[in-house]
């Protein structure tokens, strides 16, 4: 999860987010050589006296400047549409887990399994153990098996909520009326932290989502116990 004064992502914790951080450090060193240039361009116009009365006239010049950008953005755009269509395929998932989102809080249903369903509130401030988090801890956690592909079906009972843990890197909107589908595969165990994304009302702030990835082993020894 973040912790204060973060500049950067979150640490990845899944296939997905590995790629998109990777694709963010590949655009923004792009970025960079493009405001380096930039900058440097700028600074030779304005220190120095000598110009070169052809220049503006050039199709080489020209013909550079058009293509240059186009190549750029498909630089760009490959690894994009390649991260896009991972996140939208998924094949033989292991788990199917639907996410409906209420004011102001969350309600998961295992499809797989027979009555395993609850619903998800904030622990009040005043509710909080020792070493507890402030608006990020819920009463029941979403536990899932790790190494594990995972279908979440979202939607919505009301207004439009978004179902997002960014460690996991994901962003899913809810929309009443309307079933949308993540992929979660989470490389190890641990606790992970969202919240919902889409200011949905005056309690937004206090819709949290807790995923608990663990071992298979320990997941169905969870599943039998809650049945």
């Amino acid at each position: 999860m973040a912790y204060p004064f973060q500049l950067g992502l979150q640490d990845a914790s899944s296939p997905i987010m590995e790629e998109l951080m990777n694709f963010h450090d590949h655009t923004l060193m792009i970025v960079f050589l493009i405001s380096s240039l930039v900058l440097y361009i700028i600074t030779l116009m304005l220190t120095t006296k000598l110009t070169h009365t052809s220049t503006m006239d050039a199709q080489e010049v020209e013909t550079i400047w058009t293509i240059l950008p186009a190549v750029i953005l498909i630089l760009i755009a490959l690894p994009s549409l390649r991260i896009l269509y991972m996140m939208d395929e998924i094949n033989n998932p292991a788990l199917t887990v639907k996410t409906m989102g209420h004011q102001w809080y969350w309600s998961y249903e295992y499809t797989d399994y027979e009555d395993l369903c609850f619903d998800s509130y904030m622990i009040p401030t005043t509710d909080l153990k020792p070493g507890e988090l402030r608006l990020l801890e819920v009463d029941n956690r979403v536990v899932l098996p790790m190494e594990l592909p995972i279908r979440m079906l979202i939607s919505s009972e009301d207004v439009l909520h978004s179902w997002a843990v960014p460690s996991l890197g994901l962003k899913t909107d809810a929309i009443p009326g309307r079933l949308n589908q993540a992929t979660i595969s989470s490389n190890r165990p641990g606790l992970f932290y969202g919240q919902c994304s889409e200011i949905c009302g005056s309690n937004h702030s206090f819709m949290p989502i807790v995923l608990e990835m663990i071992p298979l082993k320990n997941f169905e020894d969870w599943s039998l116990s809650m049945i």
